[in-house]
Order: C-alpha cells, then structure tokens, then sequence
C-alpha cells in the first residue's frame, strides 16, 4: 500500500505515551491501526443503524439470547482446549 505522509495534532500526553509504549519506527503503524479499527467501528455502527432501520431494534430478549448462546460457545471451545469430545445441544 502506498504511503502518504499528513500532518496531525494529537494531544501530547496520549502521543508520548504510545511513542514510549511502540518505540518511535512503530508509532505510525500503531496510529494506522488505530484509524483502521476506527473505521471498522463506524462501518459496524452504519450497519446496525441500516439493519436496525428494516428489521426493528434490537430488544433485551435478544439480548439475553445472544449472551446465553456466547456463553455455550465458550464453553464448547474450553472443552475443546481441555481435549473433552465435542457435545451438541438437543434440538
């Protein structure tokens, strides 16, 4: 990818904290990082916005089942991890 170089101003505190934390050759690529899982973010939040807009909110019932479906797959994968045979859930 082809680099161009852009002038920015940033607070000074939060720029010499990651200077410190990447080392000073590193200090761009983290800014890019930075900006590229911003966008990501704000791609994410246009995407709930359109699916929001056509289906409805989200609601706590959703929610809820979302949450209790994440937990069931986390522990499958700590059973894999723990080298237990694979279970699935009754239909």
């Amino acid at each position: 990818m082809a680099t161009k170089k852009y002038t920015v101003t940033l607070p000074e505190e939060l720029a010499e904290e990651i200077r410190t934390e990447v080392g000073p050759g590193a200090f761009s690529a983290y800014v890019t990082r930075a900006i590229e899982r911003q966008r990501e973010h704000d791609r994410l939040g246009e995407l709930v916005d359109r699916l929001e807009g056509e289906y409805g909110p989200v609601t706590d019932a959703d929610l809820a089942a979302a949450e209790t479906e994440r937990r069931e797959i986390e522990r499958w994968f700590e059973g894999q991890e723990a080298g237990a045979a694979p279970h699935r859930k009754a239909a």
